[in-house]
């Protein structure tokens, strides 16, 4: 699936232009290597670094969503390795 319309489809941004912008602006990792193309495969078992709300998200994929449906459905598909937030 492509990284932007997983991004998309998870629910982690509210829309895909979004997604793609965040992609394009060279803001985002996976597997630590930098990623510029919104088009970019993302599969199970890899992780995916960015920010996102003034903290750094840190990602491992789960599955692959078939659509972008409800929010605890979404977050079925990755698991947040960040360590907490304080504050």
């Amino acid at each position: 699936m492509r990284l932007d319309k997983y991004l998309f489809f998870t629910r982690l941004v509210k829309t895909r232009t979004l997604a793609q912008r965040i992609v394009e602006g060279g803001h985002v990792r996976i597997n630590s290597r930098p990623i510029e193309r919104a088009h970019a495969d993302v599969r199970p078992g890899m992780v995916l670094t960015f920010p996102l709300n003034d903290r750094v998200r840190v990602l491992r994929v789960e599955a692959i969503p078939v659509r972008r449906g409800p929010p605890a459905e979404a977050q079925g598909c990755y698991t947040d390795l960040a360590p907490p937030t304080t504050g």
